[in-house]
């Protein structure tokens, strides 16, 4: 039998007296205020950087297509924390919007400084309305007019579908500046097929909790198949997330995925993968 009414309520409440402070929730707040301060720190003290990560051609592995760029922050111990360990907690705040400011401008000033490297930099709809970082933008095109054709800008499809009309002005008018855009986490979320006619995305990266196993799962290879068609249809480059193992791999690049992306090709790295004179001052 089920649990009646009231012992339900115990149960989660936890037989907390009514006014008590909730241990757990108290425990939460006071985590999510230390994450909160340091990365406020970090930004202030111009604490952050970027990490790359090869995206390979699926058909000629060695090959990089372009690299992308995930940002990082230095904690008061020096030690680099990756932007899963904090993005959830400020991503809605104004704090998140410096962050996305800061990883546009890093990434301009390698594409700036390395003209044979592409970058992709993740950004959100909230980044349009957010002048700073627009400016950011508009200043590093004013500087090299083809600038744009070696970046590709990374949109998840939760942040897409929370303003689809912003997102698809905003690619409007970034088509004269050769701006590529992919759309992240694809299969994830909840965007309509419907509007793929509407967006300009150039590409898809399918989301990597399909990805991973994807060998073994017939799920998963169901799923992938679908999205895979899907893309297709609409001429978007292909591009499979938290690529691990070979046997994942070989079925990838059956399926007719244009590029991988994962810890089989490279881990994320602070250090610029690239060879260039000019990588020891670009700011990451």
């Amino acid at each position: 039998m089920g649990l009646s009414k009231v012992k339900k309520r115990h149960f989660w409440k936890n037989d907390i007296p009514e006014g008590a402070e909730n241990p757990l929730s108290a425990a939460i707040v006071a985590r999510d205020r230390n994450v909160v301060d340091m990365v406020a720190e970090a930004v202030r003290h111009d604490q952050t950087l970027l990490a790359y990560q090869p995206i390979v051609q699926s058909h000629a592995p060695e090959t990089i297509a372009f690299y992308e760029g995930y940002i990082r922050v230095m904690d008061a111990t020096g030690r680099i924390i990756p932007a899963r360990e904090f993005m959830g907690v400020i991503e809605e705040r104004e704090l998140g919007r410096k962050l996305d400011c800061l990883a546009l401008e890093q990434g301009l000033q390698v594409l700036l400084r390395n003209p044979n490297v592409r970058l992709s930099i993740n950004m959100s709809a909230r980044s349009i309305g957010y002048s700073q970082w627009m400016r950011v933008l508009e200043k590093f095109l004013a500087r090299d007019q083809f600038l744009g054709e070696r970046l590709v800008l990374e949109i998840s499809e939760a942040s897409v579908m929370a303003a689809p009309e912003l997102v698809i002005d905003f690619m409007d008018q970034m088509q004269q500046h050769g701006i590529a855009f992919a759309l992240d986490n694809f299969g994830a979320g909840n965007t309509s097929i419907g509007h793929f006619r509407d967006f300009f995305f150039d590409a898809v990266k399918i989301d990597g909790q399909f990805v991973r196993g994807v060998h073994g799962n017939h799920d998963n290879q169901a799923v992938i198949r679908v999205l895979v068609a899907i893309a297709k249809q609409f001429d978007m480059f292909i591009v499979a997330e938290s690529v691990e193992r070979q046997e994942d791999a070989d079925f990838l690049i059956e399926t007719g995925v244009d590029c991988l992306q994962g810890f089989l090709y490279g881990a994320p790295s602070i250090t610029p993968p690239w060879h260039d004179e000019d990588a020891s001052r670009v700011r990451a």
